[in-house]
């Protein structure tokens, strides 16, 4: 039987994804925003562009987002104090309740796609997909840069 990993891996993602807007609908953002969301959090002073390319997302999409989470009060942009064109992203005090909900929300997913694996199995997933988002990202920014794949 041929496997096809990222089929699977896509079904995963869109399954969570449905969950999570259905569950945060009163919101009124999808789970892309909520990935954009807990990075700012996380990397609090990010650019938009580190942003981008830490998410493998192009800077329209990121731009987008990020203009979302702004007009719904969750972020906030600050001018560089050297480049005044240069915005550094922080999240507000409505953003960071948000957040933790999010997380709350991705450590129980977790739990729940991970049931019945043990610890080692759990590291042993974690490991190789690591090694496959590694791969998935690397093929990102050759083509984003204008690299062609051959088939």
């Amino acid at each position: 039987m041929k496997e096809d990993i990222l089929r699977q891996i896509g079904t995963i993602a869109r399954a969570l994804d449905s969950i999570a807007n259905i569950e945060f609908k009163e919101i009124q953002l999808n789970r892309g925003q909520y990935l954009y969301l807990v990075s700012i959090k996380e990397n609090p002073g990010i650019i938009s562009d580190h942003l981008a390319g830490m998410l493998s997302v192009d800077r329209t999409t990121t731009a987008r987002s990020v203009k979302k989470l702004e007009q719904n009060g969750l972020i906030k942009k600050e001018s560089d104090q050297q480049n005044k064109k240069i915005k550094h992203l922080f999240v507000t005090d409505k953003g960071q309740e948000l957040a933790k909900k999010i997380e709350k929300e991705n450590i129980y997913s977790n739990e729940q796609v991970l049931k019945g694996l043990d610890k080692k199995q759990r590291r042993e997933l974690a490991n190789l997909l690591k090694q496959v988002e590694d791969n998935a990202s690397a093929s990102w920014h050759f083509v984003k840069n204008g690299g062609k794949r051959k088939y």
